[in-house]
């Protein structure tokens, strides 16, 4: 059960922005203003801050408020999500190694 929610975690982010970018293109590309290759380094290595990112972008006003807060929480997500599966590496090393 616990592979499910990690591959979700995982696959989920990227999904969605796949999926958003197919049904709006512009919405998704206009945040990273012609530099493509940062949207894809952030779909590849950080994809829940790149959707935060995407998410609370406004053309007016960038990021801003309540916005930062949702961006952080993404930064957040990506480590964690990095930082158990070293987690669970480590576990399974030491079980191997008793």
């Amino acid at each position: 059960m616990c592979c499910i929610f990690a591959a979700l975690g995982l696959v989920g982010p990227r999904l969605a922005l796949i999926v958003w970018w197919l049904f709006d293109k512009a919405r998704v590309l206009a945040p990273f203003d012609g530099r493509h290759l940062v949207g894809i380094l952030g779909l590849l290595f950080l994809p829940w801050t790149t959707l935060a990112w995407v998410a609370v972008w406004h053309p007016a006003t960038h990021v801003s408020g309540f916005g930062w807060a949702l961006v952080g929480l993404g930064v957040l997500f990506d480590l964690s999500s990095y930082g158990s599966g070293r987690a669970s590496r480590g576990r399974s090393g030491s079980k191997r190694s008793a």
